[in-house]
């Protein structure tokens, strides 16, 4: 079972920059022209062991799953090179919140 997604969701973030677990990758804020604001996420129900039987059969991930508090992330390309954010809900069961870094605060 946890080679398989159990949830399918489309993300559209409001923009931000680099984050721990995608170091070099900014989402940009939609601007109504030829660019994307929007990437896949996937949620799985063990996401070491999904990172590790994906990474056997040939994925590349920007960095190991981390663990933000409410979740468990990290990033894969796909072929193409787009963006994919697979994850464990974690606190989220329990209404715990990721953490907040100091740049994703008001003022």
């Amino acid at each position: 079972m946890y080679g398989q997604a159990r949830q399918l969701v489309g993300d559209h973030e409001p923009g931000g920059g680099p984050t721990p677990d995608k170091p070099d990758i900014s989402v940009v804020n939609y601007e109504f022209d030829n660019t994307v604001s929007i990437f896949m996420n996937l949620r799985v129900a063990d996401i070491q062991a999904c990172y590790e039987l994906w990474s056997s059969r040939g994925a590349e991930f920007v960095t190991p799953p981390i663990d933000r508090g409410a979740e468990i992330r990290c990033y894969m390309r796909d072929p193409d090179g787009y963006l994919i954010e697979v994850g464990q809900s974690t606190g989220l069961r329990t209404g715990k919140l990721a953490k907040k870094r100091p740049e994703d605060l008001p003022g």
